[in-house]
């Protein structure tokens, strides 16, 4: 076997700006190509630039085999390899060709036919063999949604091999620059950004690193993401817990972490693949992720997801905002509401193993709301039966790319042990902009405070014991109420029901008896409104800063109507001066 040349052109990326530089310039061929936008160019380039990341691997892996003299198989068979088809001639060593230098000497629209009838049917149908190992079925779900290549020449492709092939883990330096993998969340980062209608799959790193250095996901527990998105919740849990390790790490652990740790679901065809190269690019060789709908168990391709846990151990997510589930998607769940973040809360609660962990964004709407059954009851089923430790208060603004303009929290609980008091940290006052992001440096005083769960200026604790102990005792008036009415109720109803057997019929008593008993009703119904109010109320767990001064407008309604006369009149006097 010829050695092979997995190192680029040989030229070494030492800095950020010429890694960024080389990203830069793929990404303006493409752009030249037919791909516009971050949403038609980081699909085309997350296929293209994971062949190019597992021929370095198989590489790699084929050497090492041939060094101990076993045998290596690799995933794709030739001509199909990167290093086939894509790989630039010039990088070849002497006196060896491969498929590529074929294709660009043949005649114009050779190399596309290869690539849209040869290759990419090839790598779709690898999860289908009945050998197919893990890796293949990645391959396959990676290329799902590619149905031809996207660039519109030979010659720009052909200009996008030669840039991906010079992006290496040789070429990069890991010292000086950011690793392949943050490289590519750069790419998604711009995928969500305004107007590039990606920002609904996108978390923003600094609230992934702030609830997964929160929740601190162990060795050896299972992690799972139910809405993975691109797969930031994921990836940033393994980088987590793979610096934790160090460098006393078995081999055994790390093969543990790369391919029974991480579990998701995505139901985006566009996100999926892409989810896919990001966790791969990130070191986790088999990403465990269902493609198909959570709510509705609808599964378009479950062969990543076999042998799966019932429950996990971690669950770090953010599910969608403001969506609307159909009668389908509510079929599955206790309490039944067309509001997708309160279904995703009750997956969540239900997947979770006794003693596990959750860190998950939800909107502000989800605390607050206490006047649909399905929030209430939801909420009541999250303090009785977890652990709700912490609500973190996100500043508005923080999900603006992903469409959603609402307010939003961080909830942290561990299912097992009942809600007593729950912790609650104010981040709302930062002003978050384009220009001032919120960044992980807001969240410095939060994680300081959070293990002691310390009061401070943002920070407080409520009393849920003593918050439900109050509402029964303020309810207790209006139930004694409501039963004793409903007592004298039911004596109406049976003298009104005696009223009507006698002979002859007393028309006057009875319509007295009926508006005696239906004013009963009325008022029964009211008072057990008004304490299932009360007690509903226990579960508005909006973040309310007790710390913070309400600064009030005390003047009344004739003093401010002054106020605006003598503004007016002095615009006036300003004005008439000018002229």
């Amino acid at each position: 076997m010829a050695k092979r040349n997995n190192n680029g052109n040989g030229k070494r990326l030492i800095t950020q700006q010429s890694v960024d530089q080389a990203v830069k310039t793929i990404c303006d061929i493409m752009r030249r190509g037919n791909c516009a936008g971050a949403m038609q160019y980081v699909p085309e380039l997350t296929w293209i630039l994971f062949l190019r990341i597992l021929d370095e691997k198989e590489g790699h892996e084929e050497q090492e085999a041939e060094a101990l003299g076993i045998s290596f198989r690799p995933s794709l068979e030739a001509p199909y390899r990167w290093y086939n088809w894509a790989q630039p001639p010039e990088t070849l060593p002497e006196g060896t060709k491969n498929k590529r230098a074929e294709l660009q000497d043949a005649p114009h629209g050779t190399l596309f036919n290869f690539v849209n009838s040869e290759l990419l049917p090839y790598l779709k149908q690898l999860k289908n063999r009945p050998d197919a190992t893990p890796r293949q079925k990645v391959i396959s779900e990676i290329i799902t949604g590619v149905e031809r290549v996207r660039i519109d020449t030979e010659r720009n492709f052909l200009d996008v091999l030669d840039k991906v092939h010079e992006l290496t883990t040789e070429t990069v330096d890991p010292t000086h620059v950011f690793t392949l993998s943050q490289v590519y969340e750069g790419l998604l980062l711009k995928m969500g950004e305004k107007g590039n209608d990606g920002g609904q799959f996108f978390t923003p790193r600094q609230v992934i690193k702030a609830m997964v250095q929160s929740i601190d996901p162990k060795p050896g527990e299972t992690i799972y993401d139910p809405s993975c998105g691109t797969g930031g919740f994921l990836a940033q849990s393994f980088e987590h817990i793979r610096a934790g390790m160090g460098n006393s790490a078995m081999a055994e652990q790390l093969e543990i972490l790369k391919t029974q740790t991480f579990w998701g679901r995505e139901k985006e065809n566009l996100i999926y693949p892409i989810a896919l190269a990001n966790l791969v690019l990130h070191g986790i060789d088999r990403p465990n992720l269902w493609h198909g709908n959570t709510l509705t168990g609808m599964e378009l391709y479950g062969g990543l997801f076999e042998g799966s846990p019932q429950f996990f151990d971690v669950i770090l997510t953010n599910p969608p905002f403001g969506g609307k589930e159909g009668k389908e998607a509510q079929t599955a769940f206790d309490y039944k509401t067309g509001a997708t973040q309160v279904l995703f809360l009750q997956h969540v609660i239900r997947s979770l193993n006794s003693g596990g962990r959750c860190g998950i964004v939800l909107d502000e709407g989800l605390l607050f709301r206490t006047n649909e059954d399905a929030f209430v009851k939801t909420k009541r089923k999250l303090l009785d039966e977890c652990d709700l430790w912490c609500i973190l208060s996100l500043p508005a603004g923080v999900f603006t790319a992903a469409g959603a303009g609402v307010k939003t929290n961080l909830l942290f609980f561990t299912k097992g042990s009942q809600t007593q008091k729950i912790w609650y940290y104010d981040l709302s006052e930062i002003k978050v902009r384009k220009k001032s992001p919120l960044t992980l440096k807001h969240f410095e005083e939060f994680l300081k405070l959070l293990p002691a769960r310390s009061d401070s200026e943002n920070s407080w604790t409520i009393d849920m014991d003593g918050r439900k102990a109050q509402a029964a005792e303020e309810a207790r008036p209006h139930k004694e109420e409501a039963n004793a009415k409903k007592r004298e109720a039911v004596q109406w109803d049976e003298r009104l029901k005696e009223l009507k057997k006698n002979k002859p019929r007393d028309e006057e008593a009875i319509a007295e008896a009926d508006e005696k008993f239906r004013q009963l009703s009325r008022e029964v119904r009211e008072a057990e409104t008004k304490a299932k109010e009360i007690e509903d109320a226990v579960y508005d767990l909006k973040a309310v800063n007790p710390h913070k001064i309400t600064v009030v407008d005390t003047r009344t309604p004739e003093e401010l109507i002054e106020t605006i006369k003598a503004k007016g009149q002095e615009i006036a006097d300003a004005l008439k001066a000018l002229y």
